[in-house]
């Protein structure tokens, strides 16, 4: 390499949390292995034809634990999800109806955030946001609208310093007390013009030459066609209880502690390219997830900010209807599919590997990509890295090694030595959302995915059966979907 020549810096070995067992079935299926296989054992001393009756319940037991698909889930997990979906469908919970004639008697969210509400408060800087709660996991959620640089002639050197940083303030969370989840929304939607109209019209002198005026006029009528609106969010989950089996504090408590440390977060985002970081309010919040829900208010929207607000309240965030099929999302005159992460890149990848599945598509009318962190505090990931290494080389030992155990064993020890020197543990996760106007356009937004997510390096699985719950978990508001489960994580982990 000649002097002064720049090497290109590339990011990976992420790892998904695997459980040991015999035949590659897991922690629960080994334990319900040997214990069958104990209880065969036993049960043929008296009888023979017991003991093959009980050998078929333990076969009828693993075959669902064995057969995986390409995304690692195993056949009784999608058993079970099937089962749950033909019993809410049968209860009529795919279907919801807001408004004053509905059951509800407003248009509140439905589902998982049906019971939760927004406070308002002021952050130690005297700044007001709107802080969301979630009675049922006892959650508050804080939302940052961020205003990110972009990419486009910056040096290379300045992102990678802007990477460096991010994972920095990443690594800052596992220090951050009750925090649960840290979750950022890009959003793409094409951009009506009405806020550039909004500027020129403030701007334009009335004594302006008629040229200068005719100029201004043009540029509002052409330069929004074709364009696209960006927004970044994110959204800082806390826990009422700041530890397991301390007492939930109240709104008004979280209000002072997420508002005393809402002014460093938003800071510490200056170095990492995300722009001016200021909370949301009550209204903003509102105006978003009504978009959201119903992508034909946006014009209304934005012509009642222009004449100083909407005045939207958190019960008037929820659609009017919605109705979830099995494959899609149906709410207020547009159709949704949300995707997720299975599966994380590969190997090693450079800065720049979502580009393109955050650009805006001409096939998708609103397009959301969120990424969910949950930060392990340092004592858990020192534990969560040992585990992994062992179970890496226990994998290995219990089988020929393939070339792809090694890599594990290797990576694994990789990251223990990482965490050791400091470095923090996320678990991460993925969500895309794809919303058009019409059911019909809904194939077209599926297949400019299926485009997209290649490049990306990441492997998509459409969320079959949670349509609306992996919908409300993809929006800036805090739903945490592991603590909405009926099964445990690590109940969930070992299988």
């Amino acid at each position: 390499m000649a002097a002064g020549e720049r090497v290109e810096r590339t990011y990976g070995n992420w790892r998904k949390p695997t459980s040991p067992g015999i035949l590659g079935l897991g922690l629960v299926g080994t334990l319900i292995l040997l214990t069958g296989m104990v209880a065969v054992a036993i049960t043929m001393m008296f009888a023979l034809w017991a003991g093959l009756l009980v050998a078929g319940l333990v076969v009828l037991v693993l075959v669902p634990l064995g057969i995986r698909d390409r995304h690692g889930r195993n056949g009784l997990q999608g058993l079970t999800a099937r089962i749950a979906w033909w019993y809410g469908r049968s209860a009529g919970q795919h279907l919801y109806r807001g408004g004053p004639l509905g059951p509800a008697g407003t248009f509140r969210l439905p589902g998982l955030a049906a019971a939760s509400y927004v406070v308002d408060a002021e952050d130690s800087y005297g700044r007001p946001f709107g802080m969301i709660v979630v009675p049922s996991t006892g959650h508050y959620t804080a939302v940052l609208e961020c205003a990110p640089d972009g990419a486009a002639l910056v040096d290379p050197e300045q992102v990678d310093i802007w990477v460096a940083y991010w994972g920095q303030w990443l690594a800052s969370l596992a220090y951050e007390p009750g925090i649960v989840q840290a979750a950022v929304t890009i959003e793409t939607a094409p951009d009506l013009g009405i806020r550039l109209e909004r500027e020129v019209s403030a701007q334009l002198s009335p004594t302006a030459p008629e040229l200068a005026r005719q100029v201004l006029t043009d540029i509002v009528d052409t330069y929004p066609t074709g364009s696209a609106q960006v927004s970044a969010r994110i959204a800082l989950t806390y826990s009422a209880a700041p530890r397991p089996g301390a007492r939930r504090r109240s709104p008004e408590e979280m209000a002072r502690e997420i508002g005393t440390r809402l002014p460093g977060l938003s800071a510490g985002l200056g170095m990492t390219g995300a722009g001016e970081a200021r909370p949301m309010t009550h209204e903003q919040l509102a105006e978003a997830v009504r978009i959201a829900y119903d992508p034909n208010a946006q014009v209304l929207i934005e012509q009642a900010r222009a004449h100083g607000g909407s005045g939207l309240t958190w019960a008037d965030a929820g659609p009017v209807s919605h109705e979830e099929y099995v494959d899609h999302y149906r709410h207020d005159g547009a159709a949704s599919i949300t995707w997720g992460m299975s599966e994380a890149p590969r190997g090693e990848v450079y800065s720049s590997v979502l580009t393109g599945l955050l650009q805006p598509h001409r096939d998708i009318a609103r397009k959301r990509v969120t990424l969910l962190y949950r930060p392990h505090d340092p004592a858990t990931a020192a534990r969560i890295v040992q585990r992994d290494r062992r179970d890496a080389v226990f994998r290995a030992a219990v089988a020929h090694a393939s070339a792809r155990d090694t890599v594990a064993i290797e990576a694994a020890r990789q990251t223990e030595r990482e965490e050791a020197t400091g470095a923090g543990l996320v678990r991460f996760a993925m969500l895309v959302t794809a919303t058009v106007r019409s059911p019909d356009d809904l194939p077209a937004a599926a297949a400019a995915v299926d485009v997209l997510a290649p490049p990306a390096r990441v492997q998509l699985r459409r969320m079959y059966r949670a349509q609306a719950s992996a919908f409300a978990a993809a929006l800036p508001i805090g739903i945490v979907l592991p603590d909405h489960l009926r099964v445990p994580q690590v109940v969930r982990d070992a299988m």
